[in-house]
């Protein structure tokens, strides 16, 4: 964790958020716990939704955006035979089916068709903006409006049953932007009629779980992670003093020397550990700073 008396704590916290929360409240809420207004969040959970919610604080909000790429995990539970507007439990209902004969093994058939690169139109009740304004915004007031299909991976799409009949308990792993309340709406349909998602847990953010999770009301100083910590799923490389400079000053740098592999993007850190910088690539083995940390 780095701190300044100004501007309040650096770092990442890992919530796990309860139901009836938005994830802006929880943002508001980790912002009264340490005494920073610079936060924000990784990616948002729906009200209904719980589980794993990443918030940054400080410098750490400048690098968010690479953990909101980072693929998720879910459970949930699909109810058959019930589809509402908003995809989920909170919304009306639109339409019921009789969907009772439809047995274990054709749903997972049909969730196997919705896995790997997918084709998904976000729900009107959703975060995603179109023509400036926000979906649910229009939604809310009566307004739906066309809304382009994006790609995304469903790496895993698992169906087990539950004791109540035409209820499936789903476990979900799929890259960012990916709605899960989308894949229960489709499968509904695959099967020749409709479902809803409820009881919707996000399980896993990268490598960040559960496990490492804390209700808001449980967080404390004790919980705050490193800015270093933050970026731990992406590839890095250690630099020494001379390099660190240059970094400072925001200049290009050759791959080769600095040791850094693979596709990036690269999280460069000091001899201590200390997060300096993101860099991306460019064309040959010239890497470009993305994000500079560190002070001249």
């Amino acid at each position: 964790m780095t701190r300044t008396a100004s501007a309040g704590p650096n770092g990442l916290v890992v919530v796990d958020k309860a139901a009836g929360w938005t994830s802006h409240d929880v943002v508001a809420r980790v912002r009264a716990v340490f005494g920073q207004r610079r936060a924000g969040h990784a990616g948002t959970l729906d009200p209904d939704a719980t589980g794993v919610l990443l918030v940054g604080l400080g410098r750490v909000t400048r690098v968010l955006r690479y953990l909101t790429a980072l693929g998720k995990e879910y459970t949930a539970e699909i109810v058959l035979g019930c589809a509402t507007d908003t995809l989920d439990a909170s919304g009306n209902v639109l339409a019921e089916w009789d969907m009772s004969g439809v047995s274990l093994d054709e749903a997972r058939a049909a969730a196997a068709e919705l896995t790997g690169l997918v084709q998904q139109v976000p729900p009107m009740v959703s975060a995603v903006k179109v023509g400036g304004r926000r979906l649910h915004e229009l939604a809310r007031r009566g307004v739906e409006v066309e809304r382009p299909a994006r790609t995304v991976r469903v790496q895993r799409f698992d169906l087990e049953a539950t004791d109540v009949p035409g209820v499936l308990e789903a476990t979900v792993a799929c890259s960012s932007g990916t709605y899960v309340r989308s894949l229960a709406a489709d499968l509904g349909s695959a099967l020749g009629g409709g479902a809803h998602l409820r009881h919707l847990r996000r399980t896993r953010v990268g490598s960040f779980t559960l496990d490492e999770a804390q209700p808001v009301d449980a967080l404390d100083a004790s919980s705050l992670r490193s800015p270093a910590e933050a970026l731990r799923d992406l590839d890095r490389v250690t630099i020494g003093p001379d390099i660190a400079q240059v970094v400072a000053f925001g200049r290009p740098l050759d791959k080769v020397p600095i040791g850094a592999t693979g596709d990036g993007p690269w999280a460069l850190v000091d001899q201590t550990g200390r997060l300096l910088a993101v860099y991306e690539r460019t064309v040959g083995h010239r890497i470009r700073p993305a994000v500079v940390l560190a002070s001249r």
